[in-house]
């Protein structure tokens, strides 16, 4: 029976990682401690809890069924989860998040050199995904290459970033924004919950578990455990960088007093410290958690499609990551607001399955919470969608009334409610379990 070497472990580790670091878990920490000042604690916890925790426990909840989201999903029958599969990973693959990663790494580490013109993002667009259709066409050895090469860099130029913010901040800790007075942790556990690394995570659990067997682990037990262990250093190395970013973004209202975002953040700090060479490091570090995130996401996309349809893996990598290449090349701004109100849409059904996955073993019939919790979650997931479409007047007056429903997380009471009452529904009726299993 084979078992993986520290170092094996370590890269793999470091690929998990890499695979979720793309471009908007640098940029939304900065702008978050910039508003969070004082309270920065508060909010880097709460941050910490929904951009960490929930990928960490997503990762945990696929490992408990061998990495693929068809076994997570099974409670709620074969056509039902096959279409949410389909439906998360063309939203976080060819159509949305794909193509994302080269055109935000495009405008934050290319454009400010070359312009923000047609011609130079369809010239980085090529280069970009011949890498990574490079790196995605053999998935065995993603462990080493993004493991034990690009991960390392990647890490070696954050630990520069992030040692620069601590050791040579640009100012002291600024006073707290508005919104970040009441509730930071409430703020900050938004703005964690805004990163989507839990969509990252259902598919990337396939990606984990695909590189541990083809380093010859075939035991289904140890597939587990090293998926953990992997999630488990990825979700280290994930909250240095955050907490890192957050002090960064803190400590830098005297220079960026002004910036909406956290790019501008980053690129006022690192101007501030390092000059000319600072915006070639925030363009290195860009563009590699960009290309690392497109390799993870086009790898899962391949696995997944392979399976499903008669078609090869080679053939499914190449098919998305052209038609990725095309989307990428209609810009940014279109990207983002088509992508968002699908994302939110899709993002409470995958927390909730996440939640009732781990707590499995509470239900005497798992189809019988599954399902209604789910439809619930459905629901109130379209109704956060349209939202954020600008579709609210479409909407009952009621679904703007829920709490935190102008935060997007209007599903949650409902779901809480739901919940509990096919819990209580679930032992009222009890036995299925033997059955089910």
């Amino acid at each position: 029976m084979n078992r993986l070497k520290g170092s094996d472990l370590l890269a793999l580790g470091f690929m998990t990682f890499a695979l979720f670091l793309g471009a908007g878990n640098i940029i939304f920490p900065p702008s978050a401690g910039m508003a969070a000042g004082d309270n920065i604690g508060l909010a880097a916890l709460g941050f910490l809890l929904t951009g960490v925790g929930l990928p960490l426990l997503t990762i945990v909840a696929l490992a408990r069924v061998g990495g693929g989201m068809a076994l997570l999903t099974a409670p709620l029958g074969k056509r039902a989860g096959m279409l949410f599969a389909v439906a998360v990973y063309l939203a976080i693959g060819p159509l949305f998040a794909t193509p994302r990663t080269a055109v935000v790494s495009f405008e934050m580490a290319v454009a400010p050199f070359t312009g923000n013109s047609a011609m130079p993002l369809l010239i980085y667009t090529l280069a970009y995904f011949a890498a990574v259709l490079f790196l995605s066409l053999n998935p065995g050895q993603l462990v080493d290459r993004v493991g034990k090469f690009i991960a390392p860099v990647l890490l070696a130029a954050l630990l520069v970033l992030g040692g620069a913010a601590l050791l040579m901040p640009a100012g002291a800790i600024g006073p707290v924004a508005a919104d970040y007075q009441a509730a930071p942790f409430v703020q900050g556990f938004l703005q964690g919950y805004l990163t989507m690394d839990t969509l990252g995570a259902l598919v990337f659990g396939i990606v984990i578990a695909t590189a541990i067997r083809d380093r010859g682990v075939t035991d289904g037990a140890l597939i587990t455990r090293y998926s953990v262990i992997a999630g488990v250093i990825a979700a280290v190395g994930l909250s240095m960088v955050y907490l890192a970013l957050f002090y960064l973004g803190a400590t830098s209202q005297g220079i960026a007093g002004e910036a909406q975002n956290g790019v501008q953040v980053l690129t006022a700090y690192v101007q501030y410290t390092f000059g000319t060479a600072g915006s070639l490091l925030l363009a290195v570090v860009i563009t590699l958690a960009c290309l690392t995130t497109a390799v993870g996401l086009l790898t899962a996309c391949g696995e997944f499609f392979s399976g499903l349809l008669p078609v090869s893996y080679r053939t499914v990598v190449v098919v998305f990551g052209l038609f990725s290449l095309l989307v990428a090349n209609q810009g940014l701004t279109q990207l983002i607001s088509i992508s968002i109100p699908v994302l939110v849409g899709l993002y409470p059904l995958a927390i909730v399955l996440v939640a009732l996955s781990l707590l499995d073993n509470l239900w005497l019939s798992s189809r019988r919470v599954f399902v209604p919790v789910m439809a619930v979650a459905l629901i109130f997931g379209v109704a956060d969608g349209l939202a954020a479409a600008g579709f609210s007047h479409w909407l009952p007056a009621l679904f703007s009334q829920l709490p935190l429903a102008g935060q997007s997380l209007g599903w949650l009471v409902p779901v809480l409610l739901m919940l509990l009452l096919m819990a209580l529904i679930d032992r009222a009726l009890g036995r299925p379990k033997p059955l089910e299993a």
